[in-house]
């Protein structure tokens, strides 16, 4: 009974990360951050041009604990908005995730299927049959027209004829064996808790360290694909995958690479991985992709390493891998990453380090810059990253004022979001009260 709620819990928190998570080729983007006295609940926006609502979850489905959130973020009903990146994606061969900027309103009805039995639960529902798509890869939709029993075991056996091939010593087996479990992991909840239902996870997991290239691509990002289902992200990381995650992010081509950064992306939506994650080595190689990777791998590791700096003990791993600098970088207007990157920034600002940081990477005239030129939401960030250097540093408060940034400041006090306006007259009070205190002391 416990299995079957545990399951509709998870159909019901993952059906609007769907539309985002099972095309992402196409398109893509974005999320944001707030530090210890604004900590809620859960998450963020990332950032507005391309994002879909999902539901972060723990084992249990309840939200994280708010005492262990540690973030300069928003958040939005519960509600985290994040990018619809690597888990939508588009139609090709490359499967995966297309960001088709949807959100939940807008996303198109979910197939009303069952969802397969989960360990010795069989829930009871509309009919799930094959058909064959137009790549010739057999796939599962929704019908109320024939025997469940028959269907479902039909389907079953062909997952368990997959899976076979995976576990045999051909490698044209296995390429094949994988490419058509990621792509039939990437149409639709009901296929993903089969797959994992018939024992595909670990032998993926254990393909991640393959030595062909086209395995380890298929077989992580299948794993994305499953990954979508809460249910097995827990069976995911409890198959010890994120050690051989972060092998691809350090051996993989280019798009193994990048899914497998999105694949941690969506483990770390589950609390307690956040931690297991940053303590796994992972931020140093998604720090080296976010400073070389082409510009679809500098997307899916600044939304990692976001998700990642949320908690409190990750921060100082980020800002000792470098990535201040790379996230400056990524704060030009022409890398289209401005976003994301002060979403980060944000973040790392909340600590000593990060701020110290900041600073010797020139972040603060770029920080500025934002609050004149930038979008709403990283207007909002940029604010809460200053006001961060300033209260702690009279050095940064000079810089800050150096930068001519009062006037864009007093603009975004009077006609910024609320948070924004908050975050601007917060700074611009500091501002006052650093002067008239100085007047006091002649």
């Amino acid at each position: 009974m416990q299995m079957a709620l545990l399951a509709r819990l998870s159909l019901a928190s993952s059906e609007a990360r769907e539309s985002s998570l099972e095309e992402r080729h196409a398109g893509s983007d974005e999320q944001t951050s707030e530090q210890s006295t604004e900590e809620a609940s859960q998450a963020s926006h990332f950032d507005s041009d391309s994002q879909v609502l999902l539901v972060s979850s723990s084992v249990n489905g309840s939200l994280p604990n708010t005492g262990q959130i540690d973030r300069e973020v928003d958040i939005d009903n519960g509600m985290i908005r994040v990018p619809s990146d690597r888990t939508n994606y588009s139609g090709d061969a490359s499967g995966e995730v297309a960001d088709r900027g949807l959100s939940v309103s807008s996303a198109p009805q979910r197939e009303n299927v069952i969802l397969p039995r989960l360990g010795d639960v069989c829930l009871e529902g509309p009919f799930v049959r094959r058909q064959t798509s137009d790549r010739g890869f057999p796939r599962i939709i929704s019908s109320t027209s024939i025997d469940a029993r028959g269907d479902f075991s039909a389907i079953e056996n062909q997952v368990r004829g997959l899976i076979n091939d995976l576990g045999s010593d051909s490698i044209e087996g296995q390429r094949s064996a994988t490419s058509e479990i990621r792509l039939l992991a990437k149409h639709n909840m009901e296929n993903r808790i089969v797959i994992a239902n018939c024992g595909a996870i670990n032998l993926l997991v254990g393909l991640l360290h393959s030595p062909d290239a086209k395995i380890q691509e298929n077989a992580v990002t299948a794993l994305l694909n499953l990954s979508l289902s809460d249910i097995n992200k827990i069976a995911i990381v409890n198959a010890d995958a994120i050690d051989p995650l972060v092998h691809v992010l350090e051996t993989g081509n280019p798009e193994a690479k990048e899914n497998s950064a999105v694949t941690l992306f969506s483990l770390s939506f589950i609390e307690d991985n956040r931690a297991r994650i940053g303590r796994s080595g992972a931020v140093k190689p998604l720090v080296d992709l976010l400073g070389n990777g082409n510009p679809r791998g500098k997307k899916d590791a600044v939304t990692a390493l976001f998700n990642l700096s949320i908690l409190h003990e990750n921060k100082g791993r980020i800002v000792q891998a470098d990535a201040l600098r790379h996230l400056v970088d990524l704060m030009d207007p022409a890398a289209g990453m401005v976003d994301k990157a002060v979403a980060v920034l944000a973040n790392l600002a909340t600590i000593p380090e990060g701020r110290t940081a900041i600073g010797q990477a020139r972040g603060i005239p770029a920080l500025v810059e934002v609050v004149e030129l930038g979008s709403a939401k990283a207007k909002e960030n940029a604010a809460a990253a200053l006001l961060q250097l300033c209260t702690n540093s009279n050095r940064f408060c000079s810089m800050v004022l150096q930068e001519s940034a009062v006037p864009p400041l007093v603009a975004l006090s009077q006609s910024g979001t609320p948070r924004a306006r908050e975050k601007a007259q917060a700074l611009l009070s500091y501002f006052r009260n650093q002067r008239h205190g100085n007047s006091g002391r002649r």
